[in-house]
C-alpha cells in the first residue's frame, strides 16, 4: 500500500510540474508545431 501511495504522489507531482517545466524550457506544443516557413493567408 505504501508503494502505491508513493506512486500516486509521484504521478501527481510529475503531472503538475511537467507543463510548467516544459513551458519554461520552451517545449510547448505551439512552439514545436509552428515555424517561420508556415504561411497563413
Amino acid at each position: 500500500m505504501k508503494a502505491f501511495l508513493s506512486a500516486l504522489a509521484a504521478m501527481a507531482v510529475i503531472t503538475v510540474a511537467a507543463p510548467v517545466a516544459l513551458d519554461a524550457v520552451g517545449f510547448t506544443a505551439a512552439d514545436s508545431t509552428t515555424s517561420s516557413s508556415v504561411r497563413l493567408d
